[in-house]
């Protein structure tokens, strides 16, 4: 694929991803389920965010 093909998709992937999670966390810290306390989760969805940020940095933007 070509540089830019692949970072639009990596964007488009990365971009669903950080939806999806930052809406499993808001359900859960609003008590959806019968969840309570959803502040751990909200910092483990902070860093699995940041970590699937560095990666479409390190794979698409990043100069070798």
């Amino acid at each position: 694929m070509s540089r830019m093909t692949n970072l639009i998709m990596a964007l488009i992937g990365t971009g669903l991803m950080i939806i999806f999670i930052v809406g499993l966390s808001y359900s859960i810290s609003t008590g959806f389920a019968g969840f309570t306390g959803g502040l751990p989760f909200a910092l483990i969805a902070i860093f699995v965010i940041a970590l699937a940020l560095y990666n479409l940095w390190e794979d698409t933007i990043k100069k070798d």
